[in-house]
Formats: structure tokens, C-alpha cells, sequence
């Protein structure tokens, strides 16, 4: 480490260092690869196009080209030399919630941390986006383990302007700054039910993976009976009966029901999804999502 590095920072990187080493070891202890692969995304970059033919996947289809009217086109591709990397980090107000040690945005901007420390180490480009409602911060990729500390420390740093939420808001203006293919990693609790097209068209275009992060409490909230709860993103009060069997049946079906809509649209697109708890150790979870992407050589 660079000893101008302030000391906080330092022991943050260490602290991120160690969960980076933990992912690789087990990588390379169940394949024999590299984490390396974590920033392969589908290894391809458009280059030109040719005309459809029968048994041609739909997603490849270049929609601007065909629709000028000579034909349906599909994209080719050729072998991308670098990949860049994009974590979209959402900071809105609901990541706030905790398992009473860790909030979900803790969760959130370790693993971007992480992925930063690891693409330095592998010369790869990476970048961040934080939003809420709004853009909070963006970083254009960089390389090199000066450009992660300073993304580390930054983010480590922010305080949002705003704690409402927007998804799809922050895909959009994510997808206004990506000039090319790009591994974009999307990190939210996804308390949003406004994002599917946004989402569908990020998957179309760029290599994503997304990462629902989830606190324990919001589906099994504890029976405290009654209390005041105040909105994490809105901040009204109300007396809420926590006892109460409807009030715990409706906390259980919308996270339930935010969960199904989002896994089902990453099926749907073939979009790599894990969802990471704020209690436990995350790094598993992450191994297994690696190593998937590692054995299939394309999205999940």
C-alpha cells in the first residue's frame, strides 16, 4: 500500500483485500481458473452485421439496422481484448436497514470495494455509479490500484443527497454514459416496482449480473407489537401493530412478490442474479456466482 494512502483507507483495503483472496482461493480451489473470469463477461464485442438466419438467437437481432427496411440483421461479434466494468450501486434510503450490525449498503459497498481491488489486480477498467432517485456519484472506469482506492475512498465517503429510490431512473442515466459493451454489476435491494423495462433493455445491451441485497427483518419483521415506523426513503411516521398477523402476512407477500418479479426478469434475460444477505458471510454466494459464470463461459 502506498504509504500516502491515508490509515482508514488502509485498513479498508486490507479488510476488502482479504475478502478478494478468499474469492479467488476458492475459485481457483474448485476449477483451477482465475478470478479473472469475473470480468470476462460474455468475452465478445459487437463488430458487424449479417442477415438473419433461421436458428439465429432473437437477442442478437440489431434492431436499428432492421428496422430500415432491408431485412432483419443480427449482430456479429469478435473477441473483446479488455472488458470493461460498471458497478451500479443504488445508496437510496431502504439500504439503510440492518440485520442490527451490518445495512445492506454496508453489504453493498463491500462488494464493490472488492471488485474494485480485483480488477486493478487483473488491468482491467472499472467504474462505479451510485444512485437514488438521482445520480450520487459517478466515476468513469479506470484502471490501476490508484483509480480503486480513490473509488474506494470516495465511495466509502458519499453521503446521498437524496433517500428515495429509483431503479429504473439509474439504469437509464447508466445506460446514457456506456458507449460500449460493457460487465455492468447492479447492486440493490430493488424496493421498486418500476424498473423491469429499464432493466430488460440494460440486460440487451451489456453483460450484467445482479445482486439483490436483502435484510432479514424486512420479511420476518420481529413482533415488537405497537410501534412507531418511520419510512427509510420518505421519513412519515405511523403506529404500526408488529404483532399483528396481517401486518406480518403483508410484510411476508411484498418482499415475497419484489423477489419473484425480479428473479423472474433475470430468467427471462439470462441475467446472472444472487441474493446476498446482511447477515452471514456473502463471500459463498459470490464463489458460487463466479464459479457458474466461470463453467458456462457466458451470463447465467
Amino acid at each position: 500500500m502506498n504509504p500516502s494512502v491515508p490509515s482508514a483507507l488502509t485498513a479498508l483495503v486490507r479488510r476488502l483485500r482479504h475478502l478478494e483472496i478468499r474469492i479467488r482461493k476458492a475459485v481457483e480451489a474448485q476449477l483451477q481458473g482465475d478470478f479473472h473470469s469475473v470480468f470476462k463477461g460474455t468475452g465478445l464485442e459487437a463488430d458487424d452485421v449479417r442477415l438473419y438466419q433461421y436458428g439465429d438467437e432473437v437477442r442478437a437481432i440489431d434492431w436499428a439496422v432492421s428496422s430500415k427496411g432491408h431485412g432483419t440483421f443480427v449482430k456479429t461479434y469478435r473477441e473483446e481484448k479488455e472488458q470493461q466494468v460498471l458497478v451500479l450501486l443504488d445508496v437510496s434510503g431502504s439500504l439503510d436497514v440492518s440485520d442490527g450490525q451490518r445495512r445492506k449498503l454496508d453489504v453493498g459497498r463491500d462488494i464493490a470495494g472488492l471488485l474494485a481491488l480485483s480488477a486493478a489486480r487483473q488491468g482491467s477498467a472499472l467504474g462505479l455509479f451510485a444512485f437514488s432517485d438521482q445520480k450520487e456519484m459517478y466515476l468513469p472506469p479506470g484502471k490501476g490500484p490508484r483509480a480503486a482506492y480513490a473509488l474506494i475512498q470516495r465511495l466509502f465517503a458519499l453521503e446521498p443527497v437524496s433517500r428515495r429510490t429509483g431503479v429504473g431512473a439509474g439504469i437509464k442515466q447508466a445506460l446514457g454514459l456506456l458507449k460500449r459493451r460493457t460487465l455492468v454489476v447492479l447492486i440493490s435491494d430493488f424496493i421498486d416496482g418500476s424498473y423491469e423495462r429499464e432493466l430488460t433493455m440494460l440486460a440487451q445491451r451489456h453483460d450484467l449480473i445482479v445482486v439483490q441485497l436483502l435484510a432479514p427483518r424486512e420479511r420476518d419483521f420481529p413482533a415488537l407489537g405497537i410501534i412507531p415506523l418511520r419510512d427509510s426513503e420518505t421519513g412519515q411516521l405511523r403506529w404500526v401493530n408488529t404483532s399483528s398477523a396481517g401486518f406480518r402476512a403483508q410484510v411476508q407477500a411484498t418482499a415475497d412478490a419484489q423477489e419473484a418479479q425480479l428473479v423472474n426478469i433475470c430468467r427471462r434475460t439470462r441475467t446472472g442474479f444472487v441474493a446476498l444477505s446482511t447477515e452471514g458471510d456473502f463471500v459463498p454466494q459470490l464463489v458460487n456466482l463466479f464459479r457458474h459464470r466461470q463453467q458456462s463461459g457466458r451470463r447465467g
